[in-house]
């Protein structure tokens, strides 16, 4: 079992890191592991970025592995430094459990939850934290980490260039004391994360051998980025989210659909659980036969995400569309209009454009059809009906509905 959970994989790609693979191979052929990965509520859902330590999660299930997911409501008051060149920005109490509640939702689409032995679980880790004061955090836990070992960390080396906070410091911390509370009350024993991650995830290891003198281990995957190479995620302002208040399952298959040919066959095996054998046989595909590959790919990928049903609409509606059609699945927005809007203020209105100056730029460029006229007019005015078909570019459309 250890050798094909582990081959798998090392296969799809998802192993960055091992801060001991013989040790992690040992321990799953001796039985069932417990392992976790946690997300801060920063937002109240998760994206793409996140999907794939989640997926890395779901294949341990499906292997009868047990997974645990933790939401940080104690570190994301704290804020991690990890990736970033400034500090998050405070959040209260009442955005947290919103938050919270939002991240719930996402990790379900991916890990069952239930009472059977491998069922999953959900923690949060202020359950524990918050009965801490700061004298007995530091009685407790203060000579296990020394300061030369997290100033080490690359989250804290960049972090330190630009103003690091105490309150950011001791994030690391934190996120130790998660794996030892979990270790020591499921017997989690690993550890995922993003690469990201890794300072901090190993930091725990530190801890319990410390602790309880028993050796655990931490897992990476390798972060997910655009084709531009950057990282995908709220702040790099390229984040394709999982809820469907916040994209709907057609975004999410549009963002698959347009996959560029050269991370195809990655994002098969990382977002879709196609066998390796027929993934093989797709990323021969070339030419037109590529695209029926990105439609496979997009629908495996929705599928998981937010079930067949969905997928199925996502899929008639990309149909529809694309063929010059208009489909019930299209997405819509609901906009009440009782009066003609210049196009510019429209475009804003129905969320397609975050600013007048973008919306103008697009016009002027030619990327913008209302009902498949081109409009290359500022000045231009929308008249009134039920139903209006806006298409962005050649691959984003939208469906306005006047109520």
């Amino acid at each position: 079992m250890a050798d094909s959970l582990l081959q798998e994989l090392e296969q799809r790609g998802f192993i960055n890191q091992c801060s001991n693979m013989d040790g992690l191979k040992q321990a799953l052929e001796q039985g069932k592991v417990t392992v976790y990965w946690g997300t801060d509520p920063t937002g109240d859902s998760l994206h793409v970025g996140h999907v794939a330590s989640l997926m890395l999660l779901r294949w341990f299930q499906k292997y009868g592995n047990k997974p645990i997911a933790l939401v940080g409501g104690a570190t994301g008051r704290i804020g991690d430094p990890s990736g970033r060149d400034k500090g998050r920005p405070m959040m209260s109490d009442e955005q947290i459990a919103h938050n919270c509640a939002g991240l719930k939702k996402s990790i379900s689409k991916f890990i069952r939850f239930d009472d059977s032995e491998d069922g999953a679980i959900m923690v949060d880790n202020y359950d524990w934290m918050k009965d801490y004061g700061h004298i007995d955090f530091l009685i407790k836990y203060g000579t296990d980490f020394t300061v030369p070992r997290m100033l080490s960390m690359e989250s804290v080396k960049k972090r330190l260039e630009n103003g690091m906070s105490f309150l950011e410091f001791n994030y690391m911390t934190f996120q130790a004391v998660d794996f030892l509370t979990l270790y020591k009350k499921y017997n989690c024993t690993v550890q995922l994360c993003g690469a990201d991650q890794w300072g901090n995830s190993v930091i725990g290891i530190d801890l319990i051998r410390k602790k309880c003198g028993k050796e655990v281990f931490v897992l990476s995957t390798s972060l997910i980025t655009d084709s531009n190479g950057e990282k995908i995620g709220k702040s790099a302002g390229n984040a394709v989210w999982v809820n469907e208040d916040k994209a709907s399952p057609y975004e999410y298959y549009q963002y698959f659909r347009n996959t560029p040919d050269d991370l195809v066959e990655k994002f098969l095996k990382i977002f879709t659980e196609i066998p390796l054998e027929e993934i093989a046989e797709l990323s021969k595909k070339q030419g037109a036969e590529l695209n029926e590959v990105k439609k496979r790919l997009a629908f495996a990928a929705t599928e998981i995400a937010h079930g067949t049903d969905a997928a199925r609409a996502a899929e008639d509606a990309a149909t529809a569309l694309f063929a010059g059609g208009v489909s019930a699945n299209a997405p819509s927005f609901d906009l009440k209009m009782d009066a003609p809007m210049g196009i510019i203020d429209f475009l804003v209105a129905v969320k397609l454009f975050d600013s007048k100056s973008e919306a103008r730029r697009m016009v002027e460029q030619g990327g913008i059809q209302i009902d498949g006229e081109k409009i290359t007019d500022k000045d231009y005015v929308v008249q009134p009906r039920d139903s209006i078909m806006v298409q962005r570019g050649k691959k984003v459309f939208l469906k306005v509905n006047n109520k």
